[in-house]
């Protein structure tokens, strides 16, 4: 139950997240949002696994943990939230989502590749439900254009105006599912059975290194010229990001501590009910809610659950029919 709630709690701050992200992105760059939102992510840890006297387990992870964890925090906070970035800049954030949702099939595959895994009715069900999320709010993008050439045109502050590139959003918006994807599974496997105390530690683990890259990459001179570029009001924005992902990925890892990697992805998917929530509230001049993003995102979300539910989770909540048991209970290969 606990680990319900504190995944519920993270898919809540990762949507607020979500809107204050892309508001940042209007006026600054995902490499600012980075600069700043990236390394303040482990004071944020470490403050929090000191309050829980989980400061010691930094120091009992194996080589092989530590690897899985520095790998997770580069793949996730580093790659994945820069690609993220540079999405919901190009294109906005209730576009983005349904394409995030391609994460939990992703997930799907390696588990059918690696840990052999079969596929189910109520899975193919969620797999066509993900594939067609991207596909509906495609249909959106004139409409969308259409609406922002017209903000543009009467916006009296240009750094607001805002152009949708298609192009460069879905690219960057399906290269970070590489990094969303694989990471919950390296954290899993890290963590163990350590509980919330040692979700708390690795989290310390993997901020640590994606910050490592991050202060790297800023010692190429052109990118510490943007990062110092950034105007107070981005800066605030970000700052507040940092704050908010920061409680977002604690809560997370927490989750992972203590509960299935399925019981927490699952939960996790309604972040994309947060988003849209938020977006209304933070961003409606500068997002889609057309009714192809609203099915977009319907679909991607039920779909998501559909492959991160298991059949007898199913047959044991609903009581079914001993045909449509049978057909459920269906299996590949």
């Amino acid at each position: 139950m606990l680990g319900s709630l504190l995944a519920l709690a993270s898919a809540f701050t990762f949507g607020l997240n979500a809107a204050i992200i892309r508001r940042g992105v209007l006026t600054g760059t995902a490499l600012q949002g980075m600069a700043i939102n990236v390394p303040l992510g482990v004071p944020i840890f470490i403050v929090a696994a000191a309050a829980a006297g989980s400061i010691g387990l930094l120091f009992e992870f194996s080589l092989q943990a530590y690897l899985f964890l520095a790998t997770s925090g580069v793949i996730h906070f580093a790659f994945g939230r820069y690609c993220n970035a540079r999405a919901l800049k190009a294109m906005g954030g209730n576009l983005v989502r349904p394409i995030h949702q391609l994460n939990v099939l992703l997930a799907l595959v390696l588990a059918l590749w690696l840990l052999d895994e079969v596929l189910t009715p109520l899975r193919i069900f969620g797999i066509v439900l993900v594939m067609l999320g991207p596909l509906f709010v495609l249909q959106e993008r004139k409409a969308f254009s259409a609406k922002m050439e017209a903000l543009n045109a009467t916006q009296e502050d240009k750094d607001l105006h805002f152009t949708p590139n298609y192009t460069e959003g879905m690219f960057f918006a399906i290269i970070s599912i590489l990094g969303y994807g694989f990471s919950p599974v390296l954290v899993r496997a890290a963590v163990g059975d350590m509980g919330i105390s040692g979700g708390l530690a690795g989290g310390i683990v993997s901020y640590g290194a994606a910050t490592a890259v991050i202060l790297i990459a800023l010692l190429w001179p052109k990118n510490l010229t943007e990062v110092r570029a950034m105007s107070g009001r981005t800066a605030k924005l970000f700052t507040l990001s940092a704050f908010c992902i920061g409680s977002s990925q604690l809560l997370r890892f927490m989750a992972l501590g203590i509960a299935p990697v399925v019981v927490v992805s699952t939960i996790q998917q309604t972040t994309s009910i947060f988003q849209v929530l938020f977006a209304w509230i933070m961003n409606r001049n500068h997002e889609p809610f057309g009714i192809w993003v609203m099915l977009g995102i319907a679909s991607s979300l039920i779909g998501a659950v559909a492959l991160t539910l298991t059949t007898e989770f199913v047959l044991e909540m609903i009581d079914l029919p001993v045909d449509v048991q049978n057909f459920i209970r269906w299996t590949w290969p």
